[in-house]
């Protein structure tokens, strides 16, 4: 999925109809108008894609985004392009702005033709345009559509999806049993939240926005319900650092895990912590382990744990802690997890440090914790709803403080805002990944970023440093520890 030159924000479904309500009710743009202008968009961008398609299939539902695409018929039609538009829909159920579309439809060289006198979906053609279902599609997804939508996907015909791809759910980005792998899709009026997550990535291919000419001021009539991060404008927050510095001023992290044979989990948070420009970076490790993470980074200070008295000491001279990455569930980990997460200072938690919490009654405002879905249904003791948006902001009113739920489109939660980060790719599905993380965004805690914005440049830097390696060196054999050199550049560039 690319997506360049979008908005910022996001919205559910039924906050883009209140938008669609503004501009036809209070601001004087007619349903049909609006109609025209989407096909307009979708026309303009299948011919800048596909330049040299001759012929066009237009698949139509029976909502307002199949009005969409009897318009867009007509268009093409007009175009001299050899089009067709295929009712899988019933007529009779269309909206009077829809059927105002289908009798222009109608009315232009376009054929229209029932879904069942098409014999082979795709034969012959050079570009299939979907208008089957639109953004209020809810449930599992009707066998008559789901035949038509099968049929598509496996036609290896391009495809243009309007609005949304049919089937994907543009509050979750989950599939309703089945939904249209678009080559491209062309959105109208405000961003979908659910384009931009689990399973809409995937589906959408590039995405196109038009924001069909509707008035500026309405989008301040209807809050949006998350944002997009850029990297942009959060390392312009970030600052540059005084010449006249000690390392004393950008922090003291503390990294507490690594129980036996998880060593590199911790050697890793705390070389990316370091990385991320912290000015001093502790390890409280299993004792095996010392010589292992010291050899790997002699700028560590690596000491080897057996006790709480031991954990004391290390605990005073920190100003953040960074709890989890191989912290196991051993009697040993009981005891570095109960003695660290009862200190007040601001931390992050992930990996086993997140098991360790589930289920208890603790809230803090001051730390961040990133769990991945797994970690996520533990501390929610499974009782997690099918929307990634929802989970996040039940884990935050649990434990407070920032939440990063992690995935395609990662999620963080704040007490008063969502946002989301659109960068990564699936390279990132490797071990160590979460544990570069949690070291980086504990790093920005240490040089005094609050927890939110910590998290976000953390999680943006994290995500941007893997995308900007697998565009030289691919997706496949991605490591964790690729990651620090490309963090350490992007940190660099405010």
């Amino acid at each position: 999925m690319t997506a360049t030159g979008l908005p910022d924000s996001l919205y559910t479904a039924e906050q883009v109809r209140a938008l669609d309500r503004i501009a036809i009710e209070s601001r004087g743009i007619s349903g049909l108008t609006l109609m025209r202008r989407a096909a307009e968009a979708c026309v303009d961008t299948l011919i800048e894609r596909w330049g040299e398609a001759k012929t066009v299939n237009v698949y139509c539902g029976s909502g307002n985004n199949a009005g969409d695409g009897y318009i867009v018929a007509g268009l093409l039609a007009e175009k001299k392009l050899d089009t067709k538009a295929i009712v899988v829909g019933d007529v009779n159920k269309l909206s009077a702005d829809a059927t105002a579309a289908y009798d222009f439809c109608k009315a232009s060289a376009a054929k229209i033709v029932s879904v069942s006198e098409v014999e082979e979906i795709g034969d012959g053609t050079d570009v299939i345009v979907d208008a089957l279902l639109g953004t209020g599609a809810e449930g599992e997804v009707r066998s008559s559509y789901r035949q038509v939508i099968e049929s598509i996907n496996a036609s290896g015909t391009p495809v243009l999806a309007v609005d949304i791809p049919a089937g994907l759910s543009a509050d979750t980005g989950g599939v309703l049993g089945i939904a249209i792998r678009a080559d491209v899709t062309v959105t109208f009026i405000a961003l979908k939240q659910g384009l931009f997550t689990l399973d809409g990535p995937d589906h959408v291919g590039d995405l196109e926005f038009s924001s069909l000419g509707v008035p500026e001021d309405i989008y301040a009539e209807v809050e949006s319900n998350c944002d997009r991060l850029g990297f942009g404008n959060l390392i312009k927050k970030f600052g540059r650092r005084r010449r006249n510095s000690h390392k004393n001023d950008f922090g003291h992290v503390l990294v507490a895990g690594g129980d036996v044979g998880m060593g590199g989990a911790v050697a890793m948070a705390a070389e990316a912590a370091l990385r991320a420009g912290a000015g001093l970076v502790s390890v409280a490790t299993h004792p095996e382990h010392t010589a292992l993470v010291m050899s790997r980074r002699p700028e560590l200070m690596v000491y080897g744990v057996r006790n709480e008295g031991e954990l004391d000491s290390l605990l005073e001279k920190a100003t953040v802690l960074v709890l989890g990455p191989g912290l196991g569930k051993s009697d040993w980990s009981d005891l570095v997890f109960e003695k660290v997460i009862s200190s007040d200072l601001p931390s992050v938690v992930d990996a086993d440090g997140l098991n360790h919490l589930a289920g208890k009654s603790i809230s803090k405002g001051n730390w961040i914790l990133t769990p991945h879905p797994g970690e996520a249904k533990r501390l929610l003791k499974g009782k997690t709803p099918d929307d990634r948006f929802a989970i996040v902001r039940s884990i935050q009113r649990q434990y407070g403080g920032v939440v990063v739920l992690k995935g395609v489109g990662s999620l963080l939660q704040s007490e008063s805002r969502t946002s989301l980060c659109p960068y990564g790719n699936p390279g990132m599905s490797t071990a160590g990944m979460g544990d570069v993380l949690s070291g980086v965004i504990g790093g920005l805690l240490a040089q005094g970023c609050n927890p939110s914005f910590a998290a976000q440049l953390g999680v943006v830097v994290h995500a941007l440093a893997a995308d900007q390696n697998v565009e030289t060196s691919g997706i496949r054999g991605l490591i964790a520890t690729d990651l620090l050199p490309g963090i350490r550049r992007l940190l660099n560039d405010s």
